[in-house]
């Protein structure tokens, strides 16, 4: 760990390994095998870019330990929905199978793992060392809830965006989307991040959209655990992929009474 690590708002700014969680969706197997893997490849600071519930069988599990390692957390939409429940309210279009999945969620979890996550913020901005910020938010860096997931939407977001490193979650979908000026204008391409080990050098020139994947619920087609890592110092962005028990999950769904999608997609990885 490195001796001074400091929040946003400072302007003492240190060089920081930054560990990139996004879309747990309260599977425990998958956030442990990751933290597994993670953790001994030098950490320094974990960002968990939201959606940590809901979908999954052990919602006090993952926030527990997502409180253990001092994970800095954003609101998902399914964080967000499982808040507004809470008060009464529906506050997205989601399944009733999903809807009900938020209603068991929120009678195993307790007046502190509430109150935890409705002090999560939409997002959060770190000051850094190559880029001057970059940016977290779940969905888009406009808000939480915009999939990034075309180029087309790509390329609005840099149009109204102005920063110049986000990551977000959201899609499943381990991705980078860039954006650099060109001879005919603005251009912006996609990199699909496929494979157990994936690294990417996000040069300070560009703008960067970047998703490290899902911890809990992979929608490429390979269901192993995805995480990021980032080095501040270096500007290289990497994914992993970690095997975990698949099964234990599933089970543990059905044993539930949750939806049986969510355990079904499990082990295709969609």
């Amino acid at each position: 760990m490195h001796s001074c690590l400091t929040f946003s708002h400072s302007a003492t700014i240190e060089f920081v390994r930054y560990l990139l969680l996004s879309d747990i969706h309260a599977n425990s197997p998958a956030l442990e095998a990751v933290l597994w893997d993670a953790f001994g490849r030098n950490v320094d600071r974990v960002i968990s870019l939201g959606d940590a519930l809901g979908y999954g069988p052990f919602p006090a599990e993952v926030l527990s330990r997502l409180r253990s390692i001092e994970a800095e957390c954003i609101l998902g939409n399914h964080d967000t929905a499982l808040l507004g429940l809470l008060g009464g309210r529906r506050t997205f279009n989601m399944r009733e199978s999903i809807v009900r999945t938020l209603i068991w969620q929120l009678e195993q979890l307790g007046d502190e793992d509430l109150s935890w996550v409705a002090r999560w913020p939409a997002q959060r901005e770190y000051r850094t060392g190559r880029h001057s910020a970059f940016l977290c938010s779940h969905g888009s860096p406009r808000n939480g809830v915009t999939y990034v997931d075309t180029l087309a939407i790509a390329r609005e977001e840099f149009s109204l965006w102005n920063g110049q490193l986000c990551f977000v979650g959201h899609t499943h979908l381990p991705v980078v989307y860039s954006s650099t000026q060109a001879p005919t204008g603005e251009w912006v391409g996609m990199t699909e991040l496929e494979g157990a080990e994936v690294s990417l050098d996000l040069k300070v020139e560009q703008r960067w959209i970047v998703n490290p994947g899902s911890v809990g619920q992979p929608r490429d087609g390979d269901p192993r655990a995805a995480y990021g890592l980032y080095d501040d110092e270096t500007c290289i962005f990497e994914v992993h992929r970690v095997d975990y028990d698949l099964e234990e999950t599933a089970q543990a769904i059905r044993k539930a009474g949750l939806d049986e999608l969510s355990a079904l997609r499990l082990t295709i990885g969609q």
